[in-house]
């Protein structure tokens, strides 16, 4: 029996997992299973820490190994949990040697003393039609709710070259889709020679793989994307016509407390602007439901721009305080308050969606195929659909129809 691995979060979190699956079979690890844990939220916590405990159950033999941002920020809340055998931080997980340390039970490094992020080279995604590749690490702002550059570190660019190979890599493998993912992909570049952004990062990524069909970018920060990305998404038809922005609220004194760097006005300049350069293009947010000091005034605020944004689909996080942030330590709103709140921004989310995907009806989508009969168009909406096709192809599919949150199709 190999080691299962269990993953928690973000996209980088499973490009990582890709990694640690190739140490643990280096290393011998053959009855063993590592959880990658995620910090963003205290909920993410409660369920890692339940996967711990129902893992041990079902494999009281294995040697149970816990990583991840939340292992990385309490170490040693995870090493007293009687079911762990180890613990491991964020940057020793990635490093071969850590997967046979024997009776180290904790290693846990300083993530913040990190100054590269090294380039791994993963044999694919288990499951997945759409192959994930790093761009960096890490991120150098301060959010006031945000306790991941805690558990990332500041922020670290992998070099081009490397990013370039990888992408040959899976290419190689089958993959007709990649997706840029990293901490903050805006702030690519920074501590690289030359300090290169994001667009330039995109442009000669496609240029040099020229294979390459279909690019797609994880969260932007609409604070930081810069005049070439903007004329890439407007020009260049093999990044996908799909951006998902880091908005986080529409009241300019809640934005203000999160010490985010864009104002409510900003955020709507991005949205237009990305809808004047690429016709059809489909907008996602991430929105934060009940930050301390809200009031329903501010609230309103961030519900309307939901529609004055036009925004297809949003990602909706009910404020959880993070121990060590200054958001922890102002004023809360009630939890019930923020649960009705979170569940207010849903039904708002679901109403866009459901007129996003009535809008393309009678349209013809270009569809990643997922499993037999479903996949994602590009513009990321998932399409269910009569016809053949295997996993990972791309398929031409008439949109017949919306319903249940899913276009519905035949292929052409």
């Amino acid at each position: 029996m190999g080691a299962k691995i269990i993953t928690f979060g973000c996209r980088l979190n499973a490009v990582e997992s890709a990694v640690i699956r190739g140490h643990a079979a280096a290393a011998g690890l053959v009855d063993a299973v590592i959880v990658n844990t995620c910090a963003v939220t205290a909920e993410a916590e409660r369920q890692a820490r339940q996967a711990i405990r129902r893992a041990r159950r079902e494999r009281p033999e294995a040697r149970l190994i816990v990583t991840g941002c939340a292992a990385q920020i309490d170490p040693q809340r995870y090493a007293a949990m009687p079911e762990v055998d180890q613990v491991l931080g964020n940057e020793e997980k990635l490093k071969p040697e850590s997967y046979g340390a024997g009776d180290a039970r904790v290693l846990v490094g300083d993530i913040l003393a990190v100054e590269e992020s090294a380039a791994h080279l993963v044999d694919g995604f288990d499951g997945r039609a759409r192959a994930f590749l790093q761009v960096q690490q890490g991120c150098d702002h301060r959010c006031s709710f945000c306790v991941i550059p805690l558990g990332r570190g500041n922020n670290r660019s992998v070099p081009l070259g490397a990013i370039v190979r990888q992408a040959e890599r899976l290419l190689a493998l089958g993959y007709r889709e990649l997706v840029l993912t990293g901490v903050d992909i805006t702030g690519f570049g920074g501590d690289l020679p030359g300090a290169p952004r994001l667009g330039q990062l995109v442009r000669r990524l496609l240029a040099l793989v020229p294979g390459l069909e279909r690019l797609r970018l994880s969260s932007l920060d609409p604070a930081e994307i810069d005049d070439e990305l903007w004329r890439l998404i407007a020009e260049e038809k093999r990044l996908m016509p799909h951006l998902h922005l880091s908005l986080q609220a529409g009241d300019d004194l809640v934005l203000k407390r999160m010490k985010r760097r864009h104002s409510r006005a900003d955020g709507l300049a991005a949205c237009r602007r990305a809808r004047a350069l690429r016709s059809g293009i489909a907008l996602g947010a991430d929105l934060i439901a009940g930050f301390p000091t809200e009031s329903e005034a501010m609230f309103e605020r961030t519900l309307a721009l939901v529609d004055e944004a036009a925004l297809d689909y949003l990602h909706v996080f009910p404020f959880s305080a993070r121990a060590g942030t200054p958001a922890a330590r102002m004023p809360q709103v009630a939890g019930g308050v923020v649960r009705e709140r979170a569940a207010r921004l849903r039904e708002a989310g679901a109403a866009a969606l459901e007129r996003a995907l009535a809008a393309r009806v009678g349209s013809t989508a270009a569809v990643l195929i997922e499993q037999p009969g479903f996949g994602r168009s590009e513009h990321y909406a998932p399409v269910r659909f009569a016809g053949a096709g295997a996993a990972g192809a791309v398929v031409r599919v008439a949109i017949t129809g919306a319903e249940a949150a899913t276009l519905r199709g035949v292929a052409a």
